[in-house]
């Protein structure tokens, strides 16, 4: 039974996919929810600092990161499920890598998780945090690929 779920939330099509699954299983099996949402403060302190405030686009990761969870715990309370939630802060690591171990500390039963479903060169090029989870954690999975509108 998955009483714990950790669900890694972005902005994205499969992350409210994923999100959307999370709380199903989680009204099927009474579970409590995790959601993260992972920044990686590196990101700008790299390039062309001299010409960006890079501490201000840190506090912009932050608030957006932060203002994304509070959005997204709304959504999961109003299923009527108990959530909780955090945002995890890296500084050029690995994003899977910071999931799984937070999962591990945390003592998910299950990740539910968004995937793009890339292949060929995209994926090659872009590679993949789900695929990342995958080959790290002992943990089920659970990948969801958002359906596409047409």
């Amino acid at each position: 039974m998955y009483t714990r779920i950790l669900v890694p939330v972005d902005h994205s099509d499969t992350s409210a996919a994923a999100l959307a699954e999370a709380i199903r299983l989680a009204n099927e099996q009474h579970a409590i929810v995790r959601l993260v949402h992972v920044i990686d403060l590196a990101q700008f302190a790299w390039s062309a600092n001299e010409f960006l405030d890079v501490p201000q686009l840190q506090s912009s990761l932050r608030e957006s990161g932060e203002k994304l969870l509070t959005e997204r715990v709304q959504q999961v309370q109003e299923g009527g499920i108990s959530v909780e939630s955090e945002l995890l802060e890296i500084w050029g690591g690995q994003i899977a890598r910071t999931l799984v171990d937070d999962a591990v500390k945390w003592k998910a039963h299950l990740l539910v998780m968004g995937t793009h479903g890339y292949g060929g060169l995209t994926h090659m090029l872009l590679g993949s945090v789900a695929e990342g989870v995958m080959r790290h954690t002992h943990i089920p999975v659970l990948l969801v690929k958002a359906t596409e509108s047409k």
